[in-house]
């Protein structure tokens, strides 16, 4: 029964995996997220040039002008205590960034990153060169 239930066990954890990441298009742009935010939670794809996308792992655009939409999950600290550990709540950002020169077969890295309630995002090219912040923040 136990050699039964083992394969059974494997299959159903293997449909709760995500699909895997597409492999890199070299005549597009590919973009990786990071934070070195304490308490991010999530930093992922919304929208590209006003779409929605279905997979918000990663922005893999063609060169040229784009608009990025990022969600990014955070904590935030209330300013309350319990039990003498600080209390924190959850806030979530929508954030757009413009950039106008994506390369094809380039990488880039979009980083999201909060002080206390004030979030924001940088786009850094592969040399870690700052090339675009956000324009427009809306947080719920």
């Amino acid at each position: 029964m136990r050699q039964f239930m083992l394969p059974v066990a494997a299959l159903f954890l293997s449909a709760c995996a995500s699909p895997p990441i597409p492999p890199v298009d070299p005549q597009q742009a590919w973009v990786d997220f990071t934070t070195p935010t304490p308490g991010a939670k999530l930093v992922m794809a919304q929208r590209l040039d006003g779409k929605n996308l279905n997979d918000g792992r990663f922005f893999q655009v063609p060169p040229g002008r784009h608009e990025l939409m990022v969600r990014f999950d955070f904590e935030v600290p209330t300013g309350g205590s319990l039990g003498g550990l600080s209390q924190t709540q959850d806030r979530t950002c929508f954030m757009t960034l413009q950039y106008d020169n994506f390369q094809a077969g380039q990488r880039y890295v979009l980083e999201g990153r909060s002080l206390a309630f004030t979030p924001n995002i940088r786009l850094y090219n592969a040399a870690r060169q700052l090339l675009a912040e956000e324009r427009s923040v809306n947080c719920i």
